[in-house]
């Protein structure tokens, strides 16, 4: 299917990929993946390593939704900061939160183990927007230091041009353990190491419905059908297709991103490489691609509706951060969902023999690949670092199906209003 919203670096740029061959009739496995992203496609790969025979479908292609179409910034954590979650958790699930989503860098194991060429970088640099922002990062470090031996930079002010060269912002701090990729390309690298695994990929079939049982069916319209053990929904912005009580605790937040042409100030604009993204709460976020481009993502709509111009849209956010491009050309414009929860942080859970992940809010590239393989440990009966992400709270957004969207995009939009008041 042809997506206006897709037209990315990414997919110009993208590794070799030939479409999985389309089946009619019955198929039988342990485990049935539905949806090709990073969670999708690590879960898969995980249960195949595990001894399951595992198929994995997808309604487009691999990499076709947030995995293939995100600003490529691998960002350790979560939404809330380390400190946020001792406060409302206390110390020993803090403990164990941290070394899961902090110290367990997954992407960069699979990106080793498997070989995959991908552009990744390393270094991340929070760009504190206002002066109170920087003294809340820079406490928030001296936290991570002391409490957990997690070490990174404060930055401050006068420091900042060795890292962006733009006046804009009042500090930051630097993550040498964080860093950003080709995200499409490392959906690819995923498919192909599972494939080699053993899972079979199946591209262009839409999931209707699940029937759970033991086995259980996934009817993938009125022709065909996969029995199966176990069922993993990684469907994220569209999990509610499946399962619509699930829809209710995310809403979709359109996000749009930019390319520009190679740009001979790259290494200026950027001197140290490292992603950038801005404490703002409707947030600039940005990093040269391997071929010296600006990779620019800023702005948000609350509408379904994409602008016309893609480009035209997201140009006066880059001009604000780097002015001295202002009227630099731009080879890519492109858009997709984001599925965020109430709270920000991801809803995963099980329903008896159906696992599910979603909800990931701007910071997945990271988290998505760890809970698509705690699904897999937990599948083969080791649940208790799965537990620990199963176990973040979650609430559906107030409304019902009809309120929900149009009073989440009422609190979305006094944040944003927060942002350019100050």
């Amino acid at each position: 299917m042809s997506d206006p919203l897709n037209r990315s670096y990414y997919l110009a740029t993208a590794h070799q990929w030939r479409p999985r061959a389309d089946f009619e009739g019955a198929l039988e496995c342990d485990v049935a993946v539905i949806g090709g992203g990073f969670t999708g496609l690590s879960a898969a790969l995980a249960c195949a390593e595990r001894g399951f025979s595992t198929i994995l479908i997808e309604r487009e292609r691999i990499g076709f939704g947030a995995s293939g179409r995100n600003g490529g910034q691998l960002i350790p954590g979560l939404r809330w900061t380390a400190s946020e979650i001792e406060a409302q958790f206390g110390r020993e699930r803090a403990d164990a939160l941290f070394d899961l989503c902090w110290r367990n860098n997954r992407v960069k194991v699979r990106i080793a183990k498997h070989g995959i060429d991908c552009d990744l970088k390393t270094g991340h640099l929070e760009a504190a927007w206002t002066p109170s922002d920087f003294d809340a990062m820079r406490r928030e470090a001296e936290h991570l230091a002391t409490r957990f031996g997690y070490q990174s930079e404060a930055v401050t002010k006068a420091e900042m041009p060795a890292h962006i060269a733009s006046p804009l912002y009042h500090g930051g701090v630097y993550d040498a353990c964080a860093g950003h990729f080709h995200p499409l390309n490392y959906a690819i690298g995923l498919a192909k190491a599972a494939e080699a695994a053993g899972v079979r990929i199946l591209e262009g079939r839409r999931a209707t419905s699940i029937a759970t049982g033991n086995p259980g069916k996934l009817f993938l319209g009125e022709e065909a059908e996969v029995k199966a053990h176990y069922f993993i929904n990684a469907t994220d912005s569209w999990i509610g297709d499946l399962e619509p009580d699930l829809g209710r605790y995310t809403i979709p937040i359109m996000n749009y991103n930019i390319a520009t042409a190679p740009l001979a100030s790259a290494d200026a604009l950027l001197p140290s490489d490292a992603a950038v993204a801005d404490s703002r709460f409707v947030l600039n976020y940005f990093r040269l691609s391997a071929d010296k481009r600006l990779v620019f993502g800023g702005g948000e709509r609350y509408s379904q509706t994409p602008p016309r111009d893609i480009a035209a849209f997201v140009r006066p956010f880059m001009a604000e951060v780097f002015p001295q491009i202002a009227d630099a050309k731009i080879d890519y414009g492109w858009g997709g969902a984001v599925a965020v929860t109430m709270n920000r942080l991801p809803h995963i859970g099980r329903r008896g023999n159906m696992f599910f992940a979603h909800g990931f809010s701007g910071h997945g590239a990271l988290v998505t690949t760890l809970a698509g393989e705690l699904i897999a440990e937990a599948m083969a009966g080791t649940a208790e670092r799965f537990d620990v992400l199963a176990d973040l709270p979650a609430r559906p957004f107030p409304g019902g199906k009809w309120l929900r969207r149009p009073l989440a995009t009422l609190g979305l939009i006094y944040y944003a209003l927060k942002d350019r008041i100050g």
